[in-house]
Order: structure tokens, then sequence, then C-alpha cells
């Protein structure tokens, strides 16, 4: 079971957007990296097609999962997550700090 999920909100603890958070928009396992909204932003040059203009944009670069932190529910503080198997089997997440359940 994944700790940070795409739709969480996280905090980020490293790097140049320290103490920033913002949504994981895609988790890519393999590489151990997420793709977080407003976070890591590069600029890259883009060549035209037919729907894009050419130019130089800014967009969301991956950034390593051990930077991120998942945001407390409660209180929008850095937690940890914990697993919680329920009576019938089914695996929940836990905040660490708080104890709230993680929906999803």
């Amino acid at each position: 079971m994944q700790k940070i999920r795409k739709g969480d909100t996280v905090v980020v603890l490293a790097g140049k957007d320290k103490g920033r958070s913002g949504e994981v928009i895609q988790v890519m396992p393999k590489e151990n990296r997420a793709l977080v909204r407003g976070i890591n932003m590069v600029k890259r040059h883009q060549r035209q097609t037919a729907s894009q203009e050419a130019g130089i944009i800014a967009k969301e670069a991956p950034i390593h999962l051990s930077n991120l932190a998942y945001a407390d529910p409660k209180d929008g503080k850095p937690t940890r997550v914990g697993i919680k198997i329920l009576e019938d089997g089914t695996k929940l997440r836990v905040a660490k700090r708080s104890g709230e359940e993680i929906n999803g």
C-alpha cells in the first residue's frame, strides 16, 4: 500500500520549495518520485505543435518521495502515514500525528 497517492496534500521537507504544500498530480513508484502542483517548477523550451505555441513554459518536475510528507488533515503540518488493518481485513491509512483516518 502506497503512503502517498494521487490527490493527497503533501508538505515539502527539503529543497528550494521547503515548507510549501501542494496536491500530488502523479506518483511514479518505480522511480520513487511524485509530481506536485506548483512545486519544483522548471522552465522548459516547448516546440510548436498544432495545439500549443512555441516558447519557454514553466512546468512541474518530479520530486523524490523522501522529500515529501503527508499534510495532517487536522493542522496541515507534516506527518508520517501508518497503516491500520480493520476487522474485515481492509487496510486504512492513518496520520501518525493526530491519529486521524486518511480517506481514499
